[in-house]
């Protein structure tokens, strides 16, 4: 992978293998920050990666920019790896690729784009009401659009199983 660098090395220029643009990459403020600079061209990708850590650099020290915060995403993710790895042999398949559908069913839509310092007992609250006021799998109907018994939401069990899926990846 073909890299440059830009103001001393302050910058990194790099090509991904499947990609035709350019990338640029810094740390600033603490975090290391990743960007395309959308040009085939190395000496315009060049001028963008100047531009773009002078902002950058800018933006910190006028105490505008923000770190960015691991997501409940990012945290899912890497629960998801390392939990089989970390269990391995002590813990079912079935019980691994539970946490995973849990996950990816029910948590990850409701906590979407939430960085993790955001996720607190209120928001766990949160969460358990809407899932109480979901429903599981509805009941078959009658010809006449009527269930043959009423829709009921999921178990208390199922709410604590996912709060406990939760958990473990907070």
């Amino acid at each position: 992978m073909p890299t440059h660098e830009v103001l001393g090395g302050k910058v990194q220029l790099y090509r991904k293998p499947k990609s035709r643009f350019w990338w640029v990459a810094s740390t600033v403020g603490g975090d290391r920050r990743r960007e395309s600079t959308k040009e085939e061209n190395l000496v315009l990708a060049k001028e963008f990666a100047e531009d773009w850590f002078l902002e950058l650099r800018g933006e910190s020290r006028a105490g505008v920019l923000t770190r960015r915060e691991p997501s409940f995403d990012d945290m899912a993710d890497l629960f998801e790896a390392e939990y089989e790895l970390i269990t391995e042999g002590e813990r079912s398949p079935k019980w691994v690729q539970g946490h995973k559908d849990r996950l990816r069913l029910h948590l990850r839509p409701f906590f979407k784009g939430m960085a993790i310092t955001e996720i607190d007992s209120g928001k766990a609250q949160s969460y358990r009401l809407h899932r109480a006021k979901q429903f599981g799998r509805l009941p078959a109907k009658r010809p006449d659009g009527q269930y043959v018994r009423p829709p009921k939401p999921p178990s208390r069990s199922t709410i604590h199983d996912e709060i406990g899926t939760m958990s473990l990846v907070l």
